[in-house]
């Protein structure tokens, strides 16, 4: 991951197709009522940084967060920044 300007960490946001957000950098992920997930055991390493999953299917059954439902559900989306243009 790179720096802006200010040399502040970069967050990322990937979609992944049929897939998850795959979210990268230093973030927060915070409930309803303001309590702060635990984001620790969620954090994995992969070939561009440190990681977070959050869920895009809707049946995760560890929400916000990933646990691979949408491979069992068929879940099929693929937006591209085309597509909003």
């Amino acid at each position: 991951m790179t720096s802006d300007d200010n040399s502040q960490p970069v967050v990322e946001i990937h979609v992944r197709p049929d897939g998850s957000y795959k979210v990268y950098g230093p973030v927060r992920v915070v409930d309803v009522d303001g309590a702060e997930y635990d984001l620790a055991p969620r954090r994995k390493t992969d070939k561009i940084g440190e990681r977070i999953k959050l869920c895009r299917c809707g049946s995760s059954k560890t929400m916000p967060f990933c646990d691979d439902s949408h491979v069992e559900t068929g879940f099929s989306s693929q937006p591209r920044v085309a597509d909003l243009q």
